[in-house]
């Protein structure tokens, strides 16, 4: 059936990957997929693999916070939510290091060792995934103190981006947004995870605009839209494209510098056109990558070429992804599955 069709030879990795060490992932997806990847993550390893959960420990460590006297918990992992701390006002909180940069220094150092062994191509970016401030905060801090709580931590975020640019080339490097939680939030449909406070599109935008400001031109950037991962499923399942083409038509236009590509998730069961069709009215600058999560492997490569036949009529050209990261709720052998699709599923140009 492959042969048939003109396949994609561009592929993305969205952020986690699932298997034990950095120098593993580099190697495996490099044999695997190499050549087709523009960038690649270092699989988020470690702490990370929870993606947000990385920063739980940090806030509750803050001495400007404490969990929510009421006993307010997290829905999905029970964390208990976290306020001001008793005495602190809005403009005290302060927070360091959150430790993404620290952690991509290394990763980088990594990324350079593996394309010395031959592992990796020379041209592949280290792609740094990082969840937007709305993303931290609206999931670990209790309603009422969220506002206040995110506009120190968006700080704290921003020179988290200028401490990542300084340390690593520019032409080596690709800053990612994970825009999970204000799509669950803005796509309408109900929803209670998280607090409903500055949730507007207009202001969940405008944080966008703030957060991608700093980042340099010559640095690449791109936008992972997702409707969360936890247990390996979705919050919520979109009903088709049309609110997340709205929200990325927004954010486009807000944001002054270039971005490098977007990357949208497509449930495992939507070989349907009512799912793509709204994407005939994406709005974006002509020089952003478009990513379709197309990559499932419930139903394998046939399954991934259904898929972009019937994306192909709404958007001409693509690169292709799983939905969201392959890691959480996933062992190796259902990774290296995953990245066999892939491989089956894109050509290789070069």
């Amino acid at each position: 059936m492959t042969a048939a069709v003109n396949l994609p030879d561009s592929v993305y990795l969205v952020g986690s990957i699932g298997l034990d060490n950095v120098d593993e992932i580099f190697h495996t997806v490099g044999q695997k997929i190499g050549q087709r990847l523009k960038r690649v993550p270092d699989g988020e390893v470690g702490p990370r693999r929870l993606w947000a959960s990385f920063q739980y420990p940090l806030l509750r460590s803050s001495p400007f916070l404490r969990p929510d006297p009421a006993g307010a918990v997290r829905a999905t992992s029970k964390f208990p939510l976290l306020v001001l701390a008793e005495g602190v006002t809005a403009d005290e909180i302060s927070f360091g290091e959150l430790g993404y940069a620290r952690e991509a220094r290394a990763s980088y150092q990594d990324l350079q060792a593996a394309k010395e062994r031959g592992d990796l191509p020379e041209h592949v970016r280290l792609q740094v995934c990082m969840p937007t401030p709305y993303g931290v905060v609206y999931a670990f801090c209790a309603p009422q103190d969220v506002q206040e709580i995110e506009k120190a931590y968006e700080k704290a975020m921003i020179a988290e981006v200028k401490a990542l640019c300084n340390a690593i080339p520019h032409e080596h490097l690709c800053i990612q947004w994970d825009f999970c939680h204000e799509m669950i939030a803005l796509d309408g449909q109900p929803q209670d995870w998280f607090p409903r406070q500055g949730s507007s599109q207009a202001e969940i935008v405008a944080r966008m605009q703030r957060i991608c400001a700093p980042v340099p031109a010559d640095v690449e950037l791109g936008i992972h839209v997702c409707y969360g991962d936890f247990g390996a499923k979705h919050f919520i399942e979109p009903k088709d494209a049309s609110r997340m083409v709205d929200v990325a038509n927004d954010i486009s236009k807000a944001v002054t510098r270039p971005i490098t590509y977007i990357h949208f998730p497509v449930p495992v069961a939507r070989t349907d056109r009512e799912y793509f069709a709204p994407f005939k009215d994406l709005k974006l600058d002509p020089t952003t990558e478009i990513y379709l999560g197309v990559v499932h492997v419930a139903d394998g490569v046939d399954g991934v070429i259904k898929r972009i036949e019937t994306a192909r009529e709404f958007v001409p050209q693509f690169g292709i992804a799983t939905e969201c990261g392959i890691a959480r709720a996933r062992k190796p052998d259902l990774v290296h599955r995953i990245l066999d699709t892939y491989a089956g599923a894109s050509r290789n140009s070069s």
